[in-house]
């Protein structure tokens, strides 16, 4: 008896020393993480972990707009392809809205139209809208405005002449090391410290802004930081003024914060449901119209589905930019295979919610998954014909 008393006080004393020694390195987050992650089977964030954080509230319209559906809706099932898929990497929500109504809707692993999914950078879309918005409000002067105006600690070195525009277009040269399943990154540590902005403000400039391409989500966080100090008010409050309540989304959503009535982690994480989710892609299939309303101004829309950099075709302001079968296209997309994907020349929006993604095995900056949902899709409307 005296033996196990012994081990179990050396285990408590560990513990202790390792929670002692993780508050000490200022590693503490990692409590957090493997509590939600880790504890819950994961390895990385998954859909349903906004429900382990504290969240801001995005307001649903008081009068919702519920989508058309077509004659031929749903008439036509997934190709065996693509029912294969959405059952080998975790679909729960796949949406085909082809002018400007649902064509084809499914829904697996018990969701449902009305279910609550992370959007994780699908929100990067999001923030970027914010920040034409803000423009267009005469908050923020232009995509030139400098990061400085909002934050003086970034007037030295390398970011002083950094600007929102390059915030928007993965242009800012900050050290921000990209990485999801690292839990030492600052990318891990962003996702459960509980100070994101005082972490946000102790990045530095490692390159030149406004030259190259370079994917960071600190970019969309510290735009979003000057979002809020040009317009006053919390992120979640001006999405739902500029965008919730006006696209007359049906349900209330949730922006995961850093804290109780913190800061939202902006470049990742709204909890919505793919009609909602799709919208957006209709807004900007719309050159930023809404029942005949500019809610964004339509120069602002093209440049942002345009490239920046020629040799970053992939990118524009917040949104990826692709082709397929030569038509151009443009889509919103987040961690693990969350996908709005618009083709204009076709009035088509494309939206998938899911746990995992295929990655690239081509070297393509698109992952695999992305084209397979597009050749389907087609391949659906190819069958509607005959």
């Amino acid at each position: 008896m005296n033996k196990l008393k012994k081990i179990f006080l050396v285990f408590v004393g560990f513990i202790a020393i390792l929670l002692l020694s993780l508050y000490v390195l200022k590693l503490d987050y990692l409590i957090k993480a493997v509590r939600i992650t880790y504890l819950n089977g994961h390895s990385t964030a998954f859909l349903e972990d906004y429900n382990y954080f504290d969240n801001r509230k995005i307001l649903n319209s008081a009068k919702g707009q519920p989508w058309n559906f077509a004659q031929n809706g749903n008439q036509v099932k997934a190709t065996q392809r693509l029912e294969k898929l959405h059952h080998e990497i975790g679909t729960v929500a796949f949406l085909i809205i082809k002018n400007d109504s649902i064509w084809h809707e499914s829904y697996y692993d018990n969701y449902t139209k009305d279910s609550k999914s992370n959007s994780f950078s699908m929100a990067k879309s999001i923030v970027t809208a914010c920040l034409g918005k803000a423009i267009k409000d005469r908050k923020i002067n232009s995509l030139d405005q400098k990061v400085t105006d909002f934050f003086p600690e970034f007037n030295k070195g390398k970011t002083a002449q950094m600007t929102v525009g390059d915030l928007a277009s993965m242009a800012s040269g900050l050290n921000w090391d990209e990485s999801y399943y690292s839990p030492f990154s600052i990318t891990t540590r962003a996702y459960f410290d509980e100070n994101i902005n005082q972490l946000i403000l102790g990045l530095k400039g490692i390159e030149a802004s406004g030259k190259t391409y370079k994917y960071l989500s600190g970019n969309t966080q510290l735009l979003a930081m000057c979002i809020e100090k040009a317009t006053e008010k919390s992120l979640a409050d001006y999405v739902t003024e500029s965008f919730w309540k006006p696209l007359g989304m049906e349900n209330d959503a949730l922006w995961q914060t850093d804290s109780e009535n913190g800061m939202v982690k902006a470049y990742c994480c709204i909890a919505s449901n793919a009609r909602d989710f799709a919208r957006f892609g209709k807004l900007y299939l719309q050159n930023g119209k809404w029942n005949g309303t500019q809610i964004l101004d339509s120069t602002f829309v093209a440049k942002s589905i345009t490239p920046r950099f020629n040799d970053s075709p992939q990118y524009g302001y917040g949104w990826w930019l692709s082709d397929f079968q030569n038509k151009k296209v443009f889509y919103m997309r987040g961690h693990l295979g969350q996908y709005v994907i618009v083709v204009p020349e076709d009035k088509l929006i494309i939206v998938r919610l899911g746990h995992h993604d295929i990655k690239s095995t081509k070297g393509s900056p698109h992952s695999d998954d992305f084209f397979i949902y597009l050749d389907e899709t087609y391949k659906m409307l190819q069958l509607a014909k005959k």
